[in-house]
């Protein structure tokens, strides 16, 4: 194919290039991710705000979420994937923004956010060190992953929605929630590596969006938590 970036149909692409090539691109996809925070700091922008409804907002952000991945794994091959990343990337940085605007202008909030990152990285390079040396099997893992993905969409889901203060405290549930989402992009980090590793996966861009959407979810998660323990809702 004229357009792909590589030809994986012609089998040519050893494993090894494939995992290169995603932890380059997952590289590269953080400088749009941060110029889309400083944007969106320099604007005073706040995408949940801009809605009024924390329904609209959650309905726009799942748009632009599920809709950007649709078209990167549509595009997977190509250079068009790439480019798209570089914007979904973007978007989430813009995304995050608030969060970070708000952890940075409270105390110790720098140290926070740093230790938050730090403990990011640390997962990252503990869970693909255990993907290479992992025996589990990877077909069982993405079944309990699966399910998963599914119990988490309905517990933001309810979180959102008013009426799950009538069975846990918004606060104790958004905890939760935040440390499942941890565990969960935790595993997904080590299965997505371990995918390439075994030759399952043979898009790097399709990698490198998993990855990235999981380091996302884990650096998001424990900001919130950390938020939480010091004593900032």
């Amino acid at each position: 194919m004229q357009h792909d970036v590589y030809d994986y149909t012609a089998h040519t692409v050893s494993k090894n290039t494939v995992l290169q090539k995603t932890y380059r691109l997952l590289g590269l996809s953080f400088i749009p991710a941060v110029a889309g925070a400083v944007f969106a700091a320099g604007m005073n922008f706040n995408f949940y705000a801009a809605f009024g409804s924390r329904w609209v907002s959650l309905i726009a952000f799942l748009v632009f979420f599920y809709g950007m991945t649709y078209l990167i794994e549509k595009n997977r091959y190509s250079n068009t994937g790439v480019t798209l990343l570089m914007v979904f990337t973007f978007g989430i940085g813009v995304l995050i923004s608030p969060v970070l605007q708000y952890a940075l202008n409270i105390a110790d909030g720098a140290k926070i956010v740093g230790i938050a990152a730090a403990m990011t990285a640390a997962v990252f390079l503990t869970m693909s060190v255990l993907a290479r040396r992992s025996r589990l099997n990877m077909n069982e893992l993405a079944r309990f992953l699966t399910v998963g993905a599914v119990i988490l969409m309905v517990a933001v889901i309810l979180m959102v929605a008013v009426i799950a203060n009538l069975f846990l405290g918004i606060h104790a549930l958004t905890l939760t929630i935040s440390a499942g989402f941890v565990l969960f992009s935790s595993l997904m980090i080590m299965w997505q590596v371990r995918t390439v590793i075994d030759g399952g996966e043979d898009s790097h861009i399709s990698a490198a969006l998993t990855l990235f959407i999981s380091l996302y979810n884990i650096f998001s998660s424990l900001l919130n938590i950390l938020l939480s323990l010091n004593g900032d809702d």
